[in-house]
């Protein structure tokens, strides 16, 4: 603005204010954080690392001890014996196809619980606070114990690992879709609602387009996190590359063992590098 000045703020006990302007004119600014209370944060975080060190019997002498061992390992591990691949190329495509089926069924299945706890959809807060409280709920279950339990109800195989990625894409897609959809533009929403249309209709012509990107961002997240899951839960007998982990390492086998966790980090590579550029495509 013409005739305004050009010289910076001062501030003088926190409180900065043009030269020459009047009291009104004062802009207060919140004041830096002193040096108490950087050093009072730093002594809380020291404080919690000793007190969980001590708790769980962590120390760096036991670390300095078994450096060696792990040395030892990588030494047994390498060079890998890549003779083994072709044992495991199987193993790794039930991997993808777990995951795959996995994710596709709890994003189908998010879809209408998203819509159940989104508080701007759902009118009735009886409703949406019980399906929010078990979403958290199945959140809070690890994918390895989930695994786990689905072997002993359905056996050794596949089936009781897709189950487990299932239950815990639905946690996750839920979570966020929810989230987003309370966040959407209420705009055509109240415009749809005014010229009479049913809650079927505005989800699908009101939510639905609003939401579409997102939410298939947030499968393409789910994919690339259940892949890392799919490929431990054949530690619990639930199928996949997880499997030959537990065969190798039993059998101390670490050259081979070292080739399913090459082969493993390339796939989840390839996977990483096509979901994000995807999901920069959507976004």
């Amino acid at each position: 603005m013409k005739g305004q000045s050009n010289v910076p703020l001062q501030n003088v006990g926190g409180v900065g204010k043009e030269p020459g302007s009047s009291p009104a004119q004062v802009v207060n600014r919140p004041k830096p954080p002193g040096r108490t209370k950087h050093l009072l944060t730093l002594v809380i975080i020291l404080l919690l690392l000793w007190a969980s060190a001590k708790q769980t019997d962590a120390s760096f002498t036991e670390l300095y001890e078994g450096f060696p061992n792990m040395l030892d390992l990588l030494k047994e591990m390498f060079p890998p014996r890549w003779s083994y691949f072709d044992n495991i190329v199987q193993g790794m495509l039930e991997t993808i196809r777990m995951a795959l089926i996995g994710t596709t069924i709890g994003a189908i299945i998010a879809i209408p619980i998203s819509i159940i706890c989104a508080g701007n959809l759902m009118p009735s807060r009886w409703i949406y606070y019980p399906a929010r409280f078990l979403l958290n709920l199945i959140r809070t279950v690890p994918d390895l114990l989930l695994a786990a339990l689905f072997v002993a109800v359905f056996g050794l195989g596949p089936i009781p690992g897709i189950l487990a990625l299932a239950v815990f894409s639905v946690g996750l897609i839920a979570k966020l879709t929810y989230e987003t959809l309370e966040t959407i533009d209420q705009g055509p929403l109240e415009a749809m609602t005014a010229v009479g249309m049913n809650r079927i209709q505005l989800i699908v012509y009101g939510v639905v387009p609003q939401l579409a990107a997102q939410f298939t961002s947030y499968v393409l997240y789910a994919f690339e996190i259940n892949i890392r899951a799919a490929a431990i839960l054949g530690l619990v007998g639930a199928g996949g590359i997880g499997l030959y982990y537990e065969a190798t390492l039993g059998f101390l086998e670490y050259d081979k063992t070292s080739v399913i966790i090459l082969f493993t980090l390339v796939i989840v590579l390839v996977i990483d590098y096509v979901s994000t550029k995807l999901r920069e495509k959507l976004l």
